[in-house]
This record gives structure tokens, sequence and C-alpha cells, in this order.
């Protein structure tokens, strides 16, 4: 019996090859680090209370401070007087990262762990196996996910049986869409794509384990220790680098929190500190600000940056929640060139390539394609062409690569970077950053755009949908509005928690701070120039959801029409009603996991908000521990 944690009821035994007596032992030594993690959540919560009471926008840090939980001051994080990482040779070369689980929702090892096998066949030269956004978490998945992985990394036959098959599957599509094959020697082409893994956030707490004190065990910590100790040797062994993506920082001081439990792990393990490399997800405006001192904070863990759209519009929403003439407009229109989002990826570019002070560069990985190739032809091909230039795009801004969410788009996008042919862009001249009053404004620049009926019907539609494919288990999901159910000429996008969180963001702002429309729109007799309203939200929201009621069980399950469909639609309700905006969607969505009962998801939902509005708690642990 382990006094530092409780694993919950049978879990311990049923799944012996995760939690084996090294991971127990890790897991004990890093426990302490879980209220640490909790104040620090603490702490995040109260500096965005304090700016929503005092309508404070972010601002950047003071030069002559510290970095928190280190002695590094943030004028010399800036100017790169810092001791770095060098970038290993299999992530020197990172033209497209696929992303996407390890595992599916309620299936066997063989049916779940083909996940694995499409994406190291895939081609893409990194895979970022999610443990976060993209991964169920009903039952026992995420660790399925850390299961699935170590049969993978290690080749076991189990995994070698469904390679082979899935390789087959795989050139049987390519052949029709490429001409060729794309798997050529299925057990060599194993070897090729370098192994990542996203932890758990630091808002996150796990759903199996809770600290002796009582309180849920953070996700981050049970991730790190049960990836990293379970395939660190035969990763070793294989030459490979250990390599976790970090989402969610906001602060260097968080970024600080991570490089301990981090060098933590690696004393245990007896490893030399920076054996373990990390990219960080800029998904956090807060983390625009401190971009420079976040990576001197992780010093030689850290290799880069990676640059996601979805996470990042939600952050600045929640940030800028307090001020009514802060309005987004049609998700559509917030692409990586947009206003504020033109300037976050700008200052990112120019913080990986300050050099150290040994004179190393970081990687910057661009953001999500989230097209899959599968629909009419034109409608492919449209598809196809727009993720082709979005890919050109970030090549000639200078990212070093990019993410694709399908395994189907690597060979599609991957040549973008091939023809080129440079390994990266370490080391690109751009200006080095600045922290000026201009610089903090660009950071939240609004630029115009429509604010639409059919945009609101979008965002709401894929917000339920995703709320419904959430609770079954699907974190990542191919949807679509329903307006668009059988037309092919339309694709389907793959989605993940992100796509929740924003598009619930972006409808709370147009009915709590009135957005205007900027066209007529027959169906709901409104014209340009009449305000967002919850009349007219509600209006839509009951003509959404029927849509979805009445959809093929091809777009909504049949099954869940009387079960996590109704959930999802309680928990959009409850988010657009309160005139508090409530900081994650997904809390909302994790404790209402493995239920379907709708009295008590409507208990649940209640309970999280009044702790909320009393004092700022968040409910984050596993209800039914």
């Amino acid at each position: 019996m382990n006094n530092d944690f409780k694993i919950h009821g049978n879990i311990q035994e049923k799944y012996s090859d995760v939690y084996t007596p090294e991971v127990l032992t890790a897991l004990s030594a890093l426990a302490h680090f879980n209220k640490e993690v909790k104040d620090a959540m603490k702490a995040r919560i109260n500096r965005r209370a304090e700016r929503q009471q005092t309508k404070t926008r972010i601002h950047f840090l003071d030069a002559e401070a510290l970095i928190p939980r280190t002695k590094i001051k943030v004028q010399d994080a800036r100017d790169g007087k810092f001791e770095g990482a060098v970038i290993p040779a299999d992530l020197q070369r990172q033209w497209i990262q696929g992303t996407g689980p390890a595992a599916k929702p309620n299936a066997i090892t063989e049916s779940s762990i083909r996940n694995v096998a499409y994406a190291l066949l895939s081609g893409a030269d990194g895979w970022m196996f999610d443990g976060e956004d993209a991964l169920g978490q009903i039952t026992t998945m995420s660790l399925d996910n850390q299961r699935n992985l170590k049969l993978a990394i290690k080749k076991d036959p189990i995994f070698l049986k469904v390679a082979e098959t899935v390789a087959a599957e795989m050139n049987k599509w390519s052949s029709q869409f490429f001409g060729h094959d794309v798997v050529r020697d299925w057990k060599e082409q194993l070897n090729f794509t370098t192994k990542i893994f996203r932890a758990r956030g630091l808002h996150l707490d796990d759903r199996h384990i809770r600290h002796a004190d009582g309180t849920g065990m953070a996700a981050s910590i049970v991730d790190i220790t049960l990836y990293v100790v379970n395939n660190y040797q035969q990763l070793q062994k294989a030459g490979s680098s250990i390599v976790l993506y970090l989402p969610k920082i906001q602060t260097a001081g968080e970024a600080a929190l991570w490089n301990d439990m981090l060098t933590a792990l690696e004393t245990h393990l007896h490893l030399a500190v920076g054996t373990i490399k990390v990219y960080v997800l800029v998904e956090q405006l807060e983390a625009t600000f401190q971009l420079m001192e976040i990576r001197a904070a992780l010093g030689k863990h850290f290799v880069g940056y990676n640059t996601g759209r979805w996470d990042y519009i939600n952050s600045v929403a929640d940030a800028m929640a307090w001020d009514n003439h802060f309005i987004n407009p049609d998700i559509e229109t917030i692409t990586m060139t947009y206003g504020y989002m033109r300037n976050y990826e700008n200052r990112v570019r120019c913080a990986v390539n300050t050099p150290d002070i040994n004179g190393n560069f970081a990687l910057w990985q661009g953001g999500m394609e989230p097209n899959i190739p599968v629909g009419s032809a034109e409608g492919v091909s449209a598809g196809m062409k727009k993720a082709v230039a979005g890919a050109q795009r970030e090549q000639r801004e200078g990212a070093s690569g990019k993410w694709v969410a399908h395994w189907k788009m690597v060979n599609i996008v991957r040549p973008v970077w091939e023809n080129i042919g440079d390994a990266n862009q370490l080391g690109r001249k751009f200006p080095r950053l600045t922290y000026t009053q201009q610089d903090a404004d660009g950071l939240t620049l609004l630029e115009n755009g429509p604010t639409t009926i059919r945009g609101a019907r979008n965002l709401l539609s894929v917000a339920l949908q995703y709320g419904n494919a959430f609770e079954q288990g699907m974190q990542a999901a191919a949807l679509k509005p329903a307006d668009f159910f059988g037309n092919d000429d339309i694709l389907y996008l793959m989605e993940d928690m992100a796509t929740g969180e924003i598009r619930l963001s972006i409808l709370w702002e147009w009915i709590h701070k009135g957005a205007i429309l900027t066209e007529d729109d027959a169906p709901t007799a409104t014209k340009a120039g009449d305000t967002f309203s919850m009349n007219l939200f509600e209006k839509l929201l009951r003509e959404e959801y029927e849509k979805l009621l009445q959809a093929n069980t091809k777009d909504v399950f049949d099954s869940s029409k009387t079960t996590t469909l109704p959930i999802s639609k309680e928990i959009v309700i409850n988010y657009m009603q309160s005139k508090e905006k409530f900081p994650w969607f997904i809390d909302l969505l994790n404790i209402n996991l493995d239920n379907a009962d709708l009295s008590v998801a409507k208990k649940r939902i209640n309970l999280y908000m009044e702790a909320f509005k009393k004092d700022g708690t968040r409910i984050t642990e596993n209800m039914d521990f």
C-alpha cells in the first residue's frame, strides 16, 4: 500500500503493466509536487479574477525581477543569457508532426493500438501521441493510451501483427489517392517517426489516482511519470530522444514548475538533467508575454514552440472577457494572419531564433491542419489546396514544420518542406523581441470581420457535437455543422477539446457583450445592425439541437441522442447563461465523464458553478472516485 497516493478500485491490478513497481516508486517520489501544482493553479485563477475585477490587461514582466522558482533575471532571459538545449538528431528534421491519441474508446488492445500503427507508418517525421485534448478520458482510456505506447515502443508481437495489417490498408488507400504505396517496408517504416507524448496540463487531475491528502492527483505528474518510466530505456536503446509536449502553460513560473518536476524525475531515474526534451504549445495569451522567460525557465529541456490556433483564440477571449468592446468575429475569420494571431505568431518565431548563451536556437513547429481528404472530388481538391497553401505560408514565415490531425494528410503536406530540403530553419534571422506598449496592444488586436447568424449556427452546432463526442470518449472527432451533413463538398475537420472551448467563448462574448450582426438573415428575421441576444441564441439552440436529433447516426450516434447529447446541451445552456465566464468548458465535461444521466449531470454542473462563483474553486477530480 502506497502512503503517498491511492489508485482507484482494482485499476492497479488490471494495469500492472502500466503501474509497474518502478512507476509507483517514481510517482511516490514526485507526489510532493501535487500541492505545488494546485497552488500554481490557484494563483492562475486569482490572477484571472484580479484582471476581471480591475479590468486590467495582461502585461510584460518587470525586466529586473527574477523568474519565479529560478535564479534567472527576466532581462537575462530576454537577452539569451541562459543555458538551453542542443537540438538532438532525431528532432533536427520535423517537417510534419502528426497528432492524435494512441487509444480508442471501449476497444480491445488489438483494435485500440491500430491508432499507433497508423501514426508510425504514416511517414510523419514525428507523432505527438496525445494524452490531453485529443484523448478520450472515459473508463480507463488514459491507461490504454499508456499501455499501447509501451507495447508499440518495445515492438511487442501484438503491435507488430496489427502494424502489418494496417500497412496493407494504408497502401490500399494511397494507391487509389496517390497512385502508389506510401508504406514500402512496414518494418523499416516503424523506425522512421520520432515518438512524442503530450502530457495533460497542470489544470487537469488524473481520474484514477488521488493524493494521500484526498485531493486529485495532478494529471501532469501522472502522465510524465508513466510515459517516461515505462519507455525511457527502450527509447534510449533505439537511439531515440525522450520527447514531451507541454500544454496550457501560462507563465514562466509554471514552466519552472514543469522544469523542476522533469528534473526530479530525471534525478530519480539517474538520467542527466536535460535528457528529457520538451516542446511548449503556446496556447495561452499570457505565455506570449513571457516567451523567452518560459524558454529560459525550461533550460536544457526546451527544444521548441508550437503555434496552435483554437486554444490560443480561446485564451485571448478569456483574458479579455471583462472588456465589453472586445468581441471576436465569426471563427472562420480568425486565421493565423488575423490581427492578434499574426502578432502572436511573429513573437514566437522571434523567440525561437534568439540564441541562448551557447548559441543554441530553438524549433518552431507550425499549427494544426485539420482537413481530412474524405469527401467529394471537388471538396477534397479544394480542401487540399487550402491545406498546402497554409503550409507554404508557415514555411515562408520560418516554421521548421507543422502539425496534421490525420495520417492521410502527412504525404499531402510534407512535400512543402521536402521540396525545399532544409532540415529546419534554426537561426533564420528575425528581429529580437521588444516589450513596448505597442507590442502588448498587438497581442489583443481585433480587426474587422463578419458577425453572422450563419457563423453563430456553425459555432453552436459544432460545440454541441463536440461535447457529445467528448462524453462518448472521442475527444478527437471529425465534425462539421449540421447544415452540411450529407454535403460531401464540405469536408469534416478533425477537432479536439480546443474547438469546443473557443466556440463557446465566442458565443458567450456575442451574448454578454452584445455583438452587432453584420448581415441580414431571413430565417431569423434579423437585420444587419441588430444585437445578438440571449433570446436569439436560445432560438438557434432549439433549431440546431433539433437538427442533431434528426441527423443520421453516421453524424450523431442514435444512442447518444438520449444520453450524452442532452448533457452536452445542458452544459452549453449553463455556460451561456452565466454572466460570469467560466475559464474551462472542459471542466464541465470532465465532471460528467462516464455519466449518461441528465439529472445527475444537472446536479454536478450546479455544484461546479456554485463552487467557482463562491471562491474560484474548480472541481477537477473524478467525482466517481
